[in-house]
């Protein structure tokens, strides 16, 4: 069903066009993306759609019972409400119907009705009609809804009778989101709605979008989140709107494939004019040829010149994926010593890697983190202990010196002698997303800089597919928008990572666990680098009551007596962060058990279990719950000991 229809819509402001002759049609459960460069009129478009700004010329054609919602970007909800009475706000003509089923419940409960049969007959067939109806718009369960929202919104920790104008922006914010979500319009129009959303309330966001009943239209600069989302993309560039089907990544293809094809459509008609201009030139003055030159001026006069297709500024745009799944127990490294001969540089290494991980490898330079790399990857051998793989695991190694390039090959050959059952454009289709297009492939591998080596690096790792990736310094040499997009193709990688890295951004982004190698072995940190430097921070502060204790006993007393205020104000410090510590893991826990909770719940219900992938991700979901759960008890334990 065809919800909206945008149809030939121009718009100006003043004197200035921001769009021109746009056409876009909506239907049922599309999922649809607007892109383009800021300023190109994406807000404005969804402005217009939602009623919200007139235009110059088009039309706009639209069912009369269809809803449309609407969420300008970084609106905050204004309410003297409370955040439960807000949300309860959407649901009024429900609320009206709850209250009239319960009015004729008192009715037919009375007397005077039920002994009057007729007349209770004709309350019980209304009550009947209108619970059914109840029932179909959600009455039961639009309470429980509203909580789903709330909690998805990280609101599950607040007192729901907090007056919203308390709140702050960001959380307003939220709550005009969630009140939206909750209206469930038949189309949900959003202009930029991951703004002030961590990661986790993201990912629930984009979960909700995925199974929400109504079409969306959005606005949003999140890659990550479009290609979880959206089905079509509308690119706003020029003025003009142009159509592409499938997620962000898909839409980046056809958008190269469609610029290269443009381009040698333009080309191949510059070579026909500079053919016939010549031919005009050399015979429009002789007596024998000036009637076909005078044919070819006709031809060239009517001929409908083309456009030179305007490309972006490229950058490098690409994805991991794997061939196949690896088993759950992806790696597990058993007292490695590691070293070049001359004694081990790091020694007792203990790594036990599961799927699906993302692990950064920290320590000071000279440690050997990458030669433990190079040892697990068996470029080098241990000087003791062992590494064992799983089942079905894949390796793709990244080497920061990009020392798997041969120095005299093409930057086509480099890929395709690696892959050869592709062939040429599809070879080079995979290179010019890395932006290596035209005769740039032709260049021998030594001429290329330390960006364009990484580039070549990152698409021969790309090709491979291994589901376990061991990267060394992969954002080296790569310029910040590389970086993002290198982040973002890491971000949806289904597989394994092991990665040393210096850039602490990309840690952040990245790691869900840090692992600290120093010469005596490894240290797990189970977060991110801002984690593992807090308590780094923290071990060193009672390191240092420790040795202030220990100089205490030979102080005079007058000096002792100093020092035992320092210290006890230091350690009732770090008691305190002891403390707040454990508050912290106590919350997380009740936190993941709650969800644990909702997802076992969730296997009852018979659309789950009759249904294997649904109960089997799942039930993946809940083991990493249970681990999860397992390694804070484990931390919450050592805490209390030390207290």
């Amino acid at each position: 069903m065809i919800l909206l229809q945008v149809l030939q819509l121009t718009k100006y402001y003043g004197s200035e066009l921001i769009l021109s002759n746009i056409k876009l049609e909506i239907q049922s459960r599309d999922r649809i993306a607007l892109v383009g460069r800021n300023g190109a009129g994406k807000s404005t478009l969804l402005k217009i759609i939602a009623d919200q700004l007139s235009y110059d010329s088009g039309e706009i054609i639209k069912p009369k019972d269809v809803t449309i919602g609407y969420l300008a970007q970084d609106t905050g909800l204004e309410s003297d409400l409370t955040i439960w009475n807000e949300m309860l706000s959407v649901f009024g003509p429900l609320r009206e119907m709850e209250k009239k089923l319960r009015d004729l419940e008192n009715q037919m409960a009375d007397p005077t009705v039920y002994n009057d049969p007729e007349k209770f007959k004709k309350i019980v067939k209304e009550y009947d009609q209108l619970q059914i109806q109840f029932k179909e718009q959600g009455g039961y369960q639009y309470e429980a809804d509203i909580r789903s929202v709330l909690h998805g919104l990280h609101f599950q920790d607040y007192d729901y009778e907090t007056k919203i104008s308390s709140l702050s922006g960001g959380q307003k914010t939220r709550l005009a989101l969630g009140k939206l979500l909750l209206s469930k319009p038949d189309l949900l129009i959003l202009d930029e709605p991951t703004n002030h959303l961590d990661i986790e309330t993201l990912t629930w966001l984009e979960q909700y979008l995925q199974n929400y009943p109504g079409a969306i239209l959005i606005v949003s600069h999140d890659r990550y989140f479009l290609d979880k989302v959206v089905t079509q993309v509308y690119e706003i560039s020029r003025h003009k709107a142009r159509k592409y089907y499938g997620n962000y990544s898909d839409y980046l293809i056809q958008k190269a494939e469609q610029y290269e094809r443009e381009m040698k459509q333009y080309d191949k008609q510059q070579e026909e004019i500079e053919k016939l201009q010549d031919f005009i030139q050399r015979n429009i003055a002789r007596a024998s040829t000036t009637k076909r030159a005078q044919s070819r001026r006709k031809r060239l006069e009517k001929m409908e010149l083309m456009e030179k297709p305007a490309g972006d500024e490229k950058s490098a745009q690409f994805s991991f994926e794997i061939a196949k799944q690896s088993g759950n127990e992806v790696m597990r490294v058993k007292d490695l010593a590691i070293g070049y001969g001359r004694g081990p540089v790091s020694e007792n290494i203990h790594l036990n890697i599961k799927r699906g991980e993302s692990i950064a490898l920290v320590g000071p330079n000279g440690v050997g983190k990458t030669t433990l790399l190079k040892t697990i990857i068996g470029l080098l051998q241990p000087i003791k202990g062992s590494v064992q793989f799983g089942t079905n695991v894949e390796i793709g190694y990244y080497d920061q010196e990009q020392a798997n390039l041969t120095s005299n090959k093409t930057v086509l050959h480099e890929l395709w002698d690696d892959f050869p059952d592709y062939n040429e454009k599809e070879i080079r289709t995979v290179l010019g997303n890395f932006l290596f297009s035209g005769d740039h492939v032709l260049k021998t591998v030594s001429s290329l800089s330390g960006g364009e080596k990484a580039r070549l690096a990152l698409a021969k790792l790309m090709m491979k597919k291994a589901n376990f990736l061991i990267l060394d310094e992969p954002t080296n040499h790569l310029d910040l928008d590389s970086r993002e997009v290198l982040e973002n193709a890491l971000i949806d990688y289904p597989g394994t990572l092991l990665f040393v890295s210096h850039d602490r951004y990309f840690i952040n982004r990245i790691a869900t666990k840090v692992i600290e190698l120093s010469p005596n072995g490894t240290t797990e940190y189970l977060g991110d680098y801002d984690y593992y430097v807090n308590k780094k921070q923290e071990q060193l502060e009672l390191s240092l009551l420790e040795q202030q204790e220990n100089r205490r006993t030979s102080d005079d007393d007058t000096t002792a007596s100093k020092n035992t205020f320092a210290l006890d104000k230091e350690a009732k410090k770090a008691e305190r962060k002891k403390r707040r510590r454990i508050e912290e893991i106590e919350q997380t826990i009740e936190q993941k058990e709650t969800v644990l909770s909702e997802k076992e719940a969730l296997l009852v219900q018979p659309d789950i279990f009759q249904d294997y992938e649904k109960a089997h991700a799942i039930n993946q979901e809940i083991e990493q719950l249970k681990a999860e759960i397992d390694q804070l008890m484990e931390e919450w334990t050592e805490l209390q000991e030390s207290l």
